[in-house]
Order: C-alpha cells, then structure tokens, then sequence
C-alpha cells in the first residue's frame, strides 16, 4: 500500500538509478516520483564545486537525464535555495514525501537538517538514506566511543566478507513526470567555464553511471584488481580503477563496488588464485580510506581549512606566488612533480603516488600552506571531494589525523626512479625531455652537458631550472617542522 501519492526524491551526489535507496523508497511509498536536482552552490560554500567538477557534474546530469528518460521519467532541474524549490515544487505536483541520500559535508550538514525541519512543520513526510558510504561517520566507534584519529584500528572494523546485502537493482520503468512540473536544461546551469580548458577531458572520461560500470568493469576484466597492491603505485602502468570520481557524483556505490570485487575475488579463487581474497581487499580497503575520510570530516568539520594537529596552527608557511604558479603549471623543473601537473591539467586527475610526491613537494620542500594546494587540487579535480582532498594534503603536510611524520619527505628523483624506472610517465608529460635515457630523466640538472645535447634539451630554455633545491629545501623543512613539533 503506498503512503502517499507523488514523492520527491532530492538527488545531490548520488546521480544513479541503481542503488539507490531514496529512489527505490520514494518508488515503493508513492505513485507518483518526481526525480529532483537542484543547483545551489553557494549552500557549499565556501567548498562549492571547482571547475573541473562542474565540468563532470554538467555530463553527469545529462548522462542521468537520458537514463531517467529511457525509463520512462526525466530529471527536473531546478536553481536556487533548496528550501524554496523544494517548497515550489511541492505546491506544483503535491508531494507529501521528500526522499534524499545523506551528505556529511560542513555545509551540508546543517541545511539538510533546516530542510527536514521545513518540511516536517509543512506536514510533509521524509526519509533519509546511507547512498554514499559503505558505513556512515557514526557507525565506527571506538570502544567506549569516540571517534577514530587513526586509520589501521578503523581499518580492522572492515573485512573482505562485509555487506553481504545485495546492491538494490536499477528500476526498468518510471513514472512519467507531469509537463507542468518545469526544469532547467542541463545547459542553462552554466556548469561549463566560458575558457574551454577542459577538452581534452572527452578523451579521458564517460561521467554517468554506464561510464562507472565500464570503468568497473575493465578494472576488473583486465586484470588490475588481482595486481592492484603490486601496481598500483606505478604511473606509468593502468594499474588503478579511476573510479573515484564516479563514486563522488554517486554514479555508483561503494556496496556496488564492494560486491563487484568480492564477486570478481570469489572467481579468481575457483580459479585456483589462493589469496585472491587478500589481493582484493588491497584494493577494497581504498574504500575504506574514503570511509575514513568522511568520518574524520564529519566528526571534525574544522579540518576542511583548519589543521588538525594544534602546533600547526601558527606555523610559518612561505608566501612564494611564483613557486606556487610553477607548480600549478608543471614548470618547477623536477620531472616528476612537473608531470603528475600536467597529467592533472589534462585530466583532471592525477595518479594517487603523485598526488602524495606534489603535495609534499610544494609543503615541505616548497613550504607553501597545504590549503592553497588543496584550493588548485579542489579547482582542477574531477574527483575532488572534501573529505578526501582535505584529508590527503593535511596528512602530507603532517599537521592531519594519522598524518606522516614531519620528517617523511618525499624526494621525486627518488620516487621517480623507484617507480618510473624508465621514465616512460615523464615522456608522456614532459615531452621536452622524452629523448633523455632513464638515467637521466627524472633528475636533468644531474645530466652531463652531452646526454642534454644529444637530447636536444636546454635547461632555463627547453625545460626550467630546478625552482628549489631538493636537499637544502628538505633540511629547512625539518628545521622548521622539528621546530613546531
């Protein structure tokens, strides 16, 4: 029996029609579903989506809007403040239940509560879902209670055999929505930046929830998964999922890929694959992590701008504007960092290792304040999320939970030789320098003056000098981090 006649259901980043538990409840409870996007980025603030983000967000809406349209519905987009669309478009169509997947963001947080407040005093029903977390912030607690600060004791609260449930099927039909319910085109949000800097993400990217399940999909088939905890440091090599900006928008679930990998691990054990399991959960606990990302910024909505560690509070980070542009742009002259830059620029992503190597790059060596990092990170990434963004660059720069040692300084000569031993991702990036032999490439300052010749590279012409130098920056930087610890 339905409880009501028409429902809403408040999509945000859950942007799937497969697992999807407000969706699937507001189709159990009601006659009438009426799917509902409504852009208002100053609710973020001052996190609202980077450009890059609004890039993806503006093909995620399309991609959904076909996949509701072929169901037989079509997504009403709306803009402005969340309580007066929701308002309108109850007194449009009727609704007497509004369904969501609960965001743990500090913006979100507080205005969804308004929301439900606004909603109950107007006499409408709403129900609220766990569709973006395999366990939500408050479920982990430590004996006794309290939050976790470090990730390998939260990490033992999960294991391969977790969330057995099934992920909830994609619904075959909709209802049709009312044509005097009116929406906005995708187009008319304006999500796509009048420089279009982002071309050449077409060539890289299929926001949308088929894209995810092909992501998934190849992930798996090609083999990565099963050497994942062996490649998956390697730039170079295919070795990672991409997955996360899918699991971002909530193109696809984490239970979903949970229960993918387990499947994929089950198999490879009938296979003969003895440790299938173990090799799995290399990658399973990535999800983890995301968990845990979420439950520190949750618990400690402070650290999104904040340092968590107290003696950071007024530690003395350089103001160095042309450092922090030649990072930006892949010209500080170290290869590495120079390439995982680019690979960002182009992308709008980047490998995880390097993501590591440019954060302690420009904090440590550079000491320029993680937070004007994290704004290029959260600016350029199509995966940025603040629980996860915040998170990385306060543990590089050692002032966040569970946080690497002032004194673990990446060196990118040595990170690119241990894994980019032929230098194969430089070539990629850094084409200047792709006729260097591998002894060469990931530090050539160190290059004798023929192998550059030969090469056709002129450094402070071809390629930049060195902006910083890598051994005396790292001695300042333990002085000084020494000094606040």
């Amino acid at each position: 029996m339905r409880s009501v006649d028409t429902a809403i259901v408040w999509l945000r980043r859950d942007l799937r029609l497969a697992d999807n538990p407000a969706l699937n409840h507001a189709l159990e409870a009601a006659r009438r579903v009426i799917p509902l996007y409504i852009h208002a980025p100053e609710e973020e603030s001052p996190w609202a989506p980077g450009t890059a983000s609004r890039w993806w967000l503006h093909h995620s809406l399309d991609a959904l809007d076909s996949e509701l349209s072929r169901c037989g519905s079509r997504l009403v987009i709306r803009s402005g403040d969340s309580e007066e669309v929701l308002r309108a478009v109850i007194a449009e169509s009727g609704a007497g239940l509004v369904c969501w997947n609960r965001l743990y963001d500090p913006a979100t947080v507080p205005r969804d509560k308004s929301v439900r407040t606004m909603l109950r005093n107007l006499g409408v029903e709403t129900a609220s879902f766990n569709g973006a977390l395999l366990r939500e912030p408050w479920e982990v607690e430590k004996e006794g209670g309290g939050m976790y600060r470090v990730f390998t004791p939260f990490s033992r609260r999960y294991s391969p055999g977790d969330l057995e449930a099934p992920p909830l099927p994609a619904p075959e039909k909709l209802p049709a929505v009312r044509k005097s319910i009116g929406s906005l085109s995708v187009a008319g949000l304006g999500l796509l930046p009048g420089v279009p800097w982002y071309q050449s993400f077409d060539d890289y990217w299929q926001p949308g929830e088929a894209g995810a399940l092909l992501r998934l999909d190849d992930f798996i088939e090609r083999g990565a998964l099963l050497d994942y905890g062996t490649t998956r440091d390697l730039p170079g090599q295919d070795g990672v999922s991409s997955l996360s900006p899918h699991l971002h928008f909530g193109e696809i679930s984490p239970r979903q890929v949970w229960q993918a990998i387990r499947h994929a691990s089950d198999e490879a054990l009938d296979q003969g694959s003895g440790d299938a399991a173990e090799r799995a959960f290399d990658y399973l606990r990535q999800l983890v992590w995301r968990d845990f990302a979420h439950h520190v910024l949750f618990h400690l909505p402070e650290t999104a701008s904040e340092p968590f560690n107290d003696r950071f509070r007024d530690f003395t980070w350089e103001k160095d504007p042309a450092l922090l542009e030649a990072w930006q742009r892949g010209r500080t002259g170290i290869p590495l960092v120079d390439a995982g830059m680019r690979q960002l620029w182009h992308t709008g992503w980047m490998h995880n290792r390097l993501r590591m190597v440019v954060a302690s790059f420009l904090t440590k060596n550079g000491l320029i304040h993680w937070l004007d990092g994290a704004r290029w990170f959260w600016d350029t990434l199509v995966d940025a999320d603040l629980a996860n963004n915040s998170m990385g660059w306060q543990w590089t720069a050692g002032c966040g939970v569970d946080a690497a040692p002032y004194f673990r300084i990446f060196n990118p000569v040595r990170q690119g030789e241990r894994f980019d031993p032929k230098g194969d991702f430089v070539r990629t990036w850094v084409p200047e320098l792709a006729g260097l032999p591998a002894k060469h490439i990931h530090a050539p300052w160190r290059a004798p003056a023929s192998a550059l010749k030969d090469a056709g590279v002129r450094l402070g012409n071809d390629y930049p000098e060195p902006v910083l130098d890598i051994a005396r920056s790292r001695e300042e930087a333990l002085r000084r981090f020494k000094a606040a610890g």
